[in-house]
């Protein structure tokens, strides 16, 4: 109550909550304005009966299955700016703007903004053509498709800069705030079909509905646990003479996380997991008889939780070490430590810097990557255990809010404090 008390009596920080709110609100707003000429109930329904697609509409806050105006939500800028992520891995001018401070990276969002746009119409046209394959859309003319590409590209622009605008003028980043809220918006609706069951007096059904919560409760505590833990490496720094003064050395220490990754290696897995599905669901119309049984045979494979289950865990494993390769080097941080006279106390600096290093974050990303695997197939084990199926406890969408809610909980503390330094 006195964190909130202080946030309401600094009038700068109450508006920018506001800012937010409403904003917000406006998204959720959008995300119920249907598109017409499809099938609401048969789309639902499409959308509850497959996991990767369901996945999918979590992420979008649940506009996939409303068919709303922003169906694709801020998924295709989410895709552009991970594709812009890995190309400055490996194209050198991007590199270059990178390392060129706040200039460099509005050039590379600015390019991430202008990809958001072929993105999004080729995300929103492969979505439409497959609803149309599964009949859930009668049909369109060439008219209906222009607008029904056009509304979806411009809900997502609208989303992005709906998005930037709470992260410059509100509190937290914006698209990740978005994209919690729309996996919050699908509680309400878990929990009234859950107390429907509880409230026929199934013994059973209720102890499993205790059990979810208390597995839920544990899950949360593992989540954040693992999400703010971190390996802190000793680092000192030489003594240095500055003409007749000597300054004595200075010990810090350099922390690496155990979720390096953060979500990242989950949305790289579902993306592949999600080819498969849709090739499968596009050719099981195909003339020929054996590519028609073999898209046939695919779809029921991904069908199958187990297979599913396993596939995606190696998935999102294999692709934590991928992505941790990409955004943590250490010949790149045992250099930088050398030239700024640092080295960690034991271990010479250079080589055996960086070899000490990638042993360690080895280490940790095998950990962080199991975490992740387990996280990612968390619904399917605990439907095994619980036999709830109305509550959905998506590790991926914990992770999400885990995430973002302590990220915006650490900037309304640094505004509060800086207030409180201003105030003497």
């Amino acid at each position: 109550m006195a964190t909130l008390n202080k946030i309401w009596q600094y009038k700068d920080l109450r508006l920018k909550i506001l800012v937010t709110a409403g904003l917000l609100a406006l998204t959720r707003l959008l995300a119920h304005i249907p598109l017409p000429g499809v099938n609401l109930l048969q789309l639902k329904t499409f959308f509850q009966q497959n996991q990767i697609f369901g996945l999918l509409d979590m992420f979008s806050g649940g506009t996939m299955s409303q068919f709303s105006i922003i169906l694709m939500g801020v998924g295709p800028y989410i895709t552009s700016s991970i594709i812009f992520q890995l190309l400055a891995m490996v194209i050198p001018k991007l590199e270059e703007m990178q390392k060129e401070g706040e200039a460099g990276r509005q050039k590379i969002n600015q390019y991430t903004r202008l990809a958001t746009i072929p993105m999004a119409v080729i995300q929103a046209y492969s979505m439409l053509a497959l609803l149309k394959n599964q009949g859930i859309i009668p049909g369109w003319t060439p008219f209906d498709l222009a607008l029904m590409l056009i509304t979806a590209c411009a809900g997502t622009i609208l989303l992005m800069w709906i998005g930037e605008i709470i992260t410059e003028k509100g509190i937290g980043n914006g698209v990740s705030l978005i994209i919690t809220l729309g996996i919050l918006s699908g509680f309400p609706k878990q929990f009234t079909n859950t107390w429907a069951i509880v409230s026929t007096g199934d013994i059973s059904k209720i102890i499993g509905v205790l059990a979810f919560l208390l597995i839920f409760v544990v899950v949360m505590a593992a989540i954040v646990t693992i999400t703010e833990a971190q390996r802190n490496i000793p680092i000192s720094y030489a003594r240095k003479v500055s003409g007749p003064k000597s300054y004595g050395s200075v010990n810090t220490h350099l922390p690496l996380r155990v979720n390096t990754a953060g979500v990242i290696p989950i949305i790289f897995a579902m993306s592949v997991m999600l080819v498969p599905g849709v090739a499968g669901k596009y050719l099981e119309q195909a003339n020929t008889e054996w590519i028609r049984n073999s898209a046939t045979y695919v779809v029921g494979l991904f069908q199958n939780n187990i297979f599913y289950g396993i596939f995606y865990f190696i998935l999102v494993f294999a692709f934590t070490f991928f992505y941790t390769s990409v955004v943590f080097k250490p010949d790149q941080i045992s250099e930088n430590l050398q030239k700024q006279g640092g080295f960690v106390p034991g271990i010479r600096p250079g080589t055996e810097t960086k070899q000490f290093l990638g042993s360690i974050i080895g280490k940790i990303t095998f950990l962080g990557g199991l975490f992740l695997g387990l996280v990612a197939v968390l619904p399917f084990i605990v439907q095994s255990i619980t036999g709830i199926t109305t509550l959905a406890l998506g590790g991926t969408g914990i992770l999400i809010l885990v995430s973002v809610v302590i990220e915006t909980m650490r900037q309304i503390d640094s505004q509060i404090v800086m207030h409180t330094y201003d105030s003497f």
